[in-house]
Formats: C-alpha cells, structure tokens, sequence
C-alpha cells in the first residue's frame, strides 16, 4: 500500500489567493524550488490572517508558531506562472490549527503541490501556548471542513 498523496483539485477548497511566480523563485532546474513553495503557502496564511482582522504583525499579542509542515509535489511550476493558493482549515484545536493547502499553476484544475501546515498560538512576550483568540477561531472556522 502506498503512502503517497494524490493530487486535490480546486473544488476541495474554500479560500484562494492568487499570486506571481518571481524570476529568482526558479532554481538551477528551471522551476520553483521546493522551499519557495512553503513561502507562498505562508503568504497566503498570513494575508487570509490580516484580511480577517486578526493579525497585527509587529503587534498582535497572541501570534501563531509554525510547529509542523510537509508537502508533496506533483507536477512543476516556474517562472512566469500564477499560482494560485487554496486553503481549508483541516483541524481546529483549542491553541492550534492545520492548514491544509494547495497550490495551482495558472488555471489548472489537479493542484501541482499539496502542503499542511500546523501553527499553535502563543503569548507573543513569553512564547507559551495559549487559546486561540475567539476572532482568531471565527475566522479560521469559515475554513473548516
């Protein structure tokens, strides 16, 4: 039995976010490198975040950590393509949450890489874990399966 994912497709999702591919996201290989791809998933957390209301980067005093992360790859994207970041919230704990995201070359349907990314919320001055903040919770839930 194989462990390997298979592909999602955009359907499998509730919230996108659309960006460029950058000429220095490409490596030697002629496509984006595969740590490029963790920085557009995080882009896309972090935007989704500041457009709900609940992030203030230099000032938020309840922040999230990332704590776990992997992805698959299934095809390749490179320079000059769009991509295209679908997320969902794939567990919503009492100081934690995991993304599940996808990311999409141009306007294919079968995304080319699919990534989870888990934060836990801490008190910003002492680094330990806390509960999520309600707002936090509200805005992550309209991501939940």
């Amino acid at each position: 039995m194989s462990n390997k994912r298979t592909a999602p497709h955009r359907e499998q999702f509730r919230h996108f976010t659309t960006m460029s591919t950058r000429w220095g996201d490409n490596d030697a290989y002629g496509h984006v490198n595969n740590v490029v791809y963790y920085s557009y998933c995080e882009a896309a957390i972090t935007a989704y975040l500041i457009e709900q209301g609940t992030l203030e980067i230099a000032s938020s005093p309840v922040i999230g950590l990332i704590v776990n992360s992997g992805c698959d790859y299934f095809s390749s994207i490179g320079f000059p393509d769009r991509v295209t970041v679908a997320m969902k919230i794939a567990h919503l704990g009492n100081s934690s949450a995991r993304y599940e995201l996808a990311l999409f070359r141009n306007d294919e349907q079968v995304a080319a890489a699919a990534a989870h990314i888990v934060y836990v919320y801490v008190d910003r001055v002492s680094n330990t874990s806390v509960s999520m903040p309600e707002h936090v919770r509200a805005a992550l839930a309209k991501l939940a399966d």
